[in-house]
Formats: structure tokens, sequence, C-alpha cells
């Protein structure tokens, strides 16, 4: 599993980034309004290109495919699985030969309000009884996240429970903190390996 960070999106080339991707993450990027946005989507879309062409040989932009459930997919390439993620402060992409999923989140993004709507009770406890519960929160939201995309149903009505509940057994998580975001990578295929973390230069 080969995991890939951009914590510096801000030092993107916008008008060289959108020349060097597909035409179809090109208009995905540039439906965002804000730049810094439209940077992040094209950091973690070259976040994969680099992984494909360091990891598999491959030097063609992907193009995507979507599953009935709105995964994307590389077309082409059914044995080569994704995920990609991005907060403000960086973008990420996680490439396995398994299924996988990403998340990244700010940390300054914890709202106490939402962990009664997003956490179970046992979660609400751990939370509020955490020395750092804006971390406890992240990492588990995090995990959360990460293991819908694995799975590609994206939110669901059974957030609270969805670790507890997931039909997808087993997985595992491996979950890093960065001073300004968490990242957590799901994968369907347990392994005690951590991800093989390469930073954009």
């Amino acid at each position: 599993m080969f995991l890939y960070i951009d914590d510096r999106p801000e030092q993107l080339d916008l008008d060289a980034a959108l020349a060097t991707v597909s035409p179809q993450r090109r208009a995905h990027a540039l439906r965002y309004r804000q730049e810094h946005d439209q940077r992040l989507s094209l950091s973690a879309y070259q976040l994969l290109q680099r992984a494909l062409r360091v990891d598999y040989g491959i030097t063609e932009p992907p193009h995507f495919e979507y599953s009935d459930k709105g995964k994307p997919l590389i077309a082409g390439h059914p044995d080569i699985h994704f995920s990609l993620s991005h907060c403000r402060e960086a973008a990420a992409c996680v490439v396995d030969t398994s299924p996988v999923g990403i998340d990244i989140e700010s940390l300054d993004s914890y709202d106490p309000e939402l962990v009664p709507l997003t956490m179970n009770d046992d979660e609400h406890h751990l939370i509020c009884s955490s020395p750092d519960p804006r971390l406890t929160f992240i990492r588990l939201w995090t995990m959360k996240e990460s293991l819908l995309k694995m799975t590609g149903h994206g939110m669901t009505d059974d957030i609270r429970d969805i670790l507890k509940n997931s039909h997808i057994k087993p997985t595992s998580f491996h979950t890093t903190v960065f001073p300004q975001f968490v990242l957590t990578v799901c994968q369907q295929v347990p392994t005690d390996l951590e991800p093989v973390c390469r930073h954009m230069a």
C-alpha cells in the first residue's frame, strides 16, 4: 500500500496542473469557485498520477469510471484500487492491490455539536472522557469516512454505528496525526504493515 501526501498545495502552479491532468479532472477541479479548492482537487489527482507512474509504470492521466454506488475506478485497470481526499491544509492519495479508502481532516474542523449526530453512545463517551476530545473525534470521523470511501457507500443513515455494524469485515485502519490534520487509511484486507508514505517533493 502506497500513501502520497501533499502538505503544500498552495504552492501548486494552477495553470501547469490544469494542463497535465485529464479533461475529466480539469472539469471537476474548475467546478470549485475558490482557487485553493481547485489546487486541492488537482493536487490529489496529481498524487494519483505520481503513484501510478512510480508504482505501476502508467504514464497516461487516469480516466475515472464509477461503480453503481458512485465509487471512482481507474478505467482499464480494475486491479488497481485507490482513494483520494483533501482538507484545507493537504491532499492525499492511497493506492493498493485491494479495496482501500482514505480520509484527511483538519484538526480545527471539530464541532462539539456534531458528536451526538455522528457518534454512537460508546464513541460519544470516549470523546467526552478524552484528554483531547478534538483529536479523538477527528480520529473516529476519519475512520468512518475512510471506511465508507473504501466500500463506495458514501454517507449513510447509520453513520453513528458504521464502525460497529459494517458488513465489510475484517478491515484495518491506519491513522496518522499531523500538526494540522489527521489522516486515516482503511483497508479491506487487514495488515499490520504501515502504508509506505511519500510526500510530494
